[in-house]
């Protein structure tokens, strides 16, 4: 009865990896900053109803009109929360990936500069900041073509990797059939990248997080303080670097503009880099 079963519960399981990061590194850190202002649920974007989702109202109820607190919210987002974190990075000089939703990447050039200037990856967060969960396949894939587009448009190349993140049962097929991307992030599987196979085809799959994320400070039984976000990301470097002695590993962390990018969250995310001295310029943690 389970022959036809699409999950995979086991992954490397008892395995014994012999897995080498650059430089011998013990663990691949990789950080992400979502860019989804301007692309979020908005009647100004011909969606019925206001966005709900991770902003400062926690538990924030959907309208039908404008909802001008919350299109503020996301305004932050790309008008202060983008420079502060990108200031930040470039100070440090660590590479970061853009996860980042084409039409919010068409509608503020100024952002989209400073991303080419600092040669930040650009993978696809899709073409709105909507849930697909029950958007229809072909919606979906019309949308996936919008958003490699867009971002073909904006900085030369397609984008190689894809993240929908509010994904549906289809995306992943979606991301298989359209065959340019080197890999997805629509997982939260593992502390290791591992290959998805459909047939012939296969595509690498490199876990994103939804716990090393600064989205639980817009979340019931988040993290309150920066230091909630900043004590629960030094520990989970912690453990995985000290895994990382016998079996290399791999750490996400994910970054919001609107969130983040706040004074009282930046100095948490500042603290937590500050611990890892030996970050390289090519995003590996080595001895």
């Amino acid at each position: 009865m389970f022959k036809k079963y699409r999950r995979n519960l086991v992954g490397y399981g008892s395995k014994k990896l012999k897995i080498r990061w650059p430089g011998n590194a013990r663990l691949a850190l990789q950080i992400v900053l979502n860019y989804e202002e301007g692309a979020e649920n908005c009647v100004l974007h011909g969606d019925k109803f206001s966005e709900i989702f991770l902003s400062e109202i926690i538990g924030a109820k959907s309208i039908k009109g404008r909802h001008m607190n919350m299109e503020s919210i996301y305004e932050y987002g790309s008008r202060r929360g983008f420079w502060r974190i990108h200031e930040l990075f470039q100070e440090k000089k660590i590479p970061i990936t853009i996860f980042g939703v084409g039409m919010a990447l068409k509608k503020n050039m100024d952002v989209c500069n400073a991303i080419k200037r600092a040669n930040y990856e650009v993978a696809s967060h899709g073409w709105r900041w909507i849930d697909y969960q029950k958007v229809s396949k072909n919606v979906e894939k019309k949308h996936m073509k919008l958003a490699i587009n867009s971002i073909k448009n904006i900085f030369g190349n397609r984008p190689l990797g894809w993240y929908t993140g509010r994904s549906s049962p289809n995306t992943r097929d979606l991301v298989m059939e359209e065959g340019g991307f080197l890999y997805s992030s629509d997982s939260y599987s593992d502390d290791l990248p591992y290959w998805e196979k459909k047939g012939k085809k296969k595509l690498l799959i490199i876990p994103y997080t939804l716990d090393n994320n600064d989205m639980r400070f817009a979340t019931n039984q988040g993290f309150n303080t920066g230091d909630h976000f900043f004590n629960y990301l030094k520990d989970s470097f912690d453990v995985l670097y000290e895994e990382g002695k016998i079996s290399p590993k791999m750490m996400s962390v994910g970054l919001h503009c609107r969130l983040i990018g706040r004074p009282g969250r930046i100095q948490s995310l500042k603290n937590f880099l500050n611990t890892c001295k030996n970050i390289k310029v090519f995003g590996f943690v080595e001895e």
